[in-house]
């Protein structure tokens, strides 16, 4: 289980951004920023595990035709006709099918309470996994730096906000999310990224005491 040390906390604040952009349109900028670098340079900080698959992840993306993993995203995440990874916390955690239900409301009053806002740039639903990785990673972030300025009770705060995104929101849906890449993905990148993802929302359920 993640140790709430500071050092800890930035490594998992960063694998969370780190990973949201992994859920954005793929392209040569991947590597020209060295993301599986520094997702790499995260995940071994935290575990060796999480590092090997880390490593797995960006082998993979070097390996990929990059029109092909373009393919693979579009088909997996956006459709045409019906994508069967659909990105949306609703999607899997709703009854009824469709976006924008109870549970994107929800999460975004838990953003409210977390002083969390969408960028203007990103026009996509509230509750896609890149948002709520995003979210996640400033909850984490904001648990480090309390930690570092000895501010317990804003550590606490963020600390509960986050056990509330895993326990309400993320945490219940990535497993059935990750499965469905796992299972339809043509690309070697998607389903590591699916693994590596599932794994890292585990550990912080764990570390949260989330059942």
């Amino acid at each position: 289980m993640p140790a709430d040390d500071f050092d800890s906390l930035a490594a998992r604040a960063d694998l969370s951004r780190l990973l949201a952009a992994c859920y954005y349109e793929p392209g040569a900028e991947f590597a020209e920023e060295g993301l599986f670098d520094s997702i790499h340079g995260a995940a071994a900080r935290l575990d060796a595990g999480l590092a090997a698959q880390a490593g797995r992840l960006g082998d993979a993306f070097g390996a990929a035709d990059p029109q092909e993993l373009l393919v693979d995203y579009t088909r997996l995440f956006l459709g045409p006709i019906e994508a069967p990874a659909r990105p949306y916390g609703s999607v899997w955690l709703e009854a009824r099918q469709g976006l924008m239900q109870d549970s994107t409301v929800a999460v975004l009053d838990l953003y409210a309470d977390g002083g969390f806002e969408i960028d203007e740039a990103f026009h996509d639903l509230p509750d896609h996994v890149a948002a709520e990785l995003e979210f996640m990673y400033l909850l984490l972030f904001r648990q480090a730096e309390a930690l570092r300025n000895c501010d317990v009770p804003s550590q606490a705060r963020h600390a509960q906000l986050q056990r509330r995104l895993l326990d309400e929101h993320l945490g219940r849906w990535v497993a059935p999310f990750a499965a469905a890449i796992d299972a339809a993905a043509q690309s070697a990148f998607y389903r590591e990224l699916a693994g590596l993802t599932e794994a890292f929302v585990r550990r912080e359920v764990a570390a949260a005491g989330v059942r």
